[in-house]
């Protein structure tokens, strides 16, 4: 019988793995619920079991039932590792010879819109007073839109000056060459002429371009600490993250009109699925000034 079964697996789950009480009640939770829809379809044990029955399950539990409202694809798929779990328990031990659920796949979840700060905001964050290094880390990271361990990558020779670009080592050991624009080249010029040879002095001869106090390499900790503290400074009541620069200057560009695989390029990204969801910020955007704006947006 079905019931035995998912006690059988609890018990094994209690008793064998020691999991712990919270996520024991959740697992039972969602197993009833499971042998409650097995029971309204039908299907009386294991065995009878198919593919579509578990995928029918999944599409209940995003859609809710008399038995429950609709579930967020996190709680659905927490609820399909369960009965994942108890399938593959049943074929393990021999009560099955096969695992319908094997190939049913949890929900995506959705994806989170980066979060990018208004041009107003960057720019207050750029020019609010700070150290010389400082200034120009941050103008590089927004000019280029450089990950903070690009950034912080950077050795002297990557920088041209003339040709207005840098050279940054990206994910995969893959290399990309971007522009740079000319207030960041005029605040890393300050940095360079001004403090970094201060810097320099107490290391061993680092080629990188941004030095910490004892003159070796900058750390990624060090300059998201940097960009922190600046937000803070500039009275920036937005979260910031590591990559809000990178993510504003993604968005400035798609706003700006960009097209969306030259961005794309821009920020190294392997697939412009990827860089699309910047496309998804400039529609929501769109969306909310044309219903604020438009005097028949609302019928």
């Amino acid at each position: 019988m079905l019931a035995d079964a998912i006690a059988t697996y609890l018990d094994h789950l209690a008793v064998e793995r020691g999991t712990a009480r919270n996520t024991l009640d959740g697992y039972t939770r969602d197993l009833r619920r499971y042998e409650r829809h097995l029971a309204g379809l039908g299907v009386p044990t294991l065995e009878a079991v198919t593919e579509a029955h578990v995928s029918a399950f999944l599409a209940v539990l995003r859609t809710g039932s008399d038995d429950h409202p609709p579930l967020a694809a996190s709680s659905a798929a927490r609820a399909l590792v369960a009965v994942r779990g108890l399938h593959r328990f049943a074929v393990r031990e021999g009560l099955v010879a096969v695992d319908p659920a094997r190939e049913v796949k949890p929900p995506a979840a959705p994806r989170r819109l980066p979060k990018a700060l208004p041009v107003d905001d960057v720019l207050r964050l750029l020019e609010t007073p700070s150290a010389l290094r400082d200034r120009a880390l941050l103008e590089v990271l927004y000019s280029t839109g450089a990950r903070i361990s690009e950034a912080v990558g950077l050795d002297l020779d990557d920088v041209d000056a003339v040709e207005r670009t840098v050279l940054l080592d990206g994910k995969g050991g893959k290399q990309r060459l971007v522009p740079i624009g000319r207030p960041a080249l005029d605040a890393l010029d300050a940095y360079l002429v001004r403090a970094r040879p201060g810097l320099a002095a107490g290391g061993r001869g680092s080629p990188a371009v941004f030095l910490n106090v004892r003159g070796g390499r900058l750390s990624r900790q060090t300059a998201w600490q940097t960009l922190k503290v600046a937000a803070e400074r500039a009275g920036i009541t937005a979260t910031v993250s590591p990559h809000t620069l990178r993510h504003s200057f993604a968005t400035h560009l798609i706003d700006g009109g960009a097209d969306v695989r030259v961005v794309q390029e821009l920020l190294g990204h392997a697939s412009v699925t990827t860089t699309q969801i910047y496309t998804l910020v400039t529609v929501n955007t769109l969306r909310e000034v044309y219903a604020t704006a438009h005097p028949r947006a609302h019928g």
